[in-house]
């Protein structure tokens, strides 16, 4: 079963603060098998609603410190879009991290950690808002007072997305 732990708190959350959200599960597999699920972007689009596809850029067939890959995305209230993402944390076997547009002002940052436990492995998905501008920069200049709602809203939709993701790959894992 996936815990979903919200690492942000909606009331008084706004763009600004780079607000974040995670959500953990336990995989009955060990973390080099989880890690290769989790690095390998191609399969990301058969897990999300959202993400449609993923391909490396530059001619990077895998995760690498700086390297690039282009993730194209739908969403009902949003339209579509494409977004280039540069690997921004790295570390093999646990932690798999990337910056969304600009690196150093992301729109968002995203973060996989794997740590190994009870003879499996203790999986979690993490994000942050901002502080770079995005899509959703754009609703709140429109609609500034609904902010805290947008953002909120936003959150939990990445939340639900995410825990989907996560049971995704712990059925894979596991399979």
């Amino acid at each position: 079963m996936t815990r979903r732990t919200a690492a942000m708190e909606w009331t008084g959350a706004r763009y600004a603060d780079t607000p974040t959200v995670e959500v953990r599960t336990w995989v009955a597999a060990p973390p080099e098998r989880v890690w290769a699920l989790v690095t390998d972007i191609g399969l990301m689009p058969e897990m999300s609603e959202e993400l449609q596809s993923v391909e490396w850029l530059d001619g990077a067939t895998g995760p690498a410190l700086g390297a690039r890959f282009v993730g194209r995305s739908r969403h009902e209230a949003l339209g579509e879009w494409a977004s280039t993402s540069h690997v921004v944390e790295l570390e093999p076997g646990r932690v798999f991290a990337w910056a969304v547009a600009d690196p150093d002002r992301p729109s968002a940052l995203w973060r996989f950690r794997l740590d190994p436990r009870d003879g499996g492995t203790e999986l979690s998905q993490w994000m942050q808002l901002g502080p770079g501008p995005s899509g959703l920069s754009l609703a709140i200049e429109r609609m500034p007072d609904k902010e805290q709602k947008i953002v909120f809203v936003r959150l939990r939709e990445f939340e639900r997305n995410m825990a989907t993701t996560l049971e995704h790959l712990k059925r894979r894992a596991e399979g």
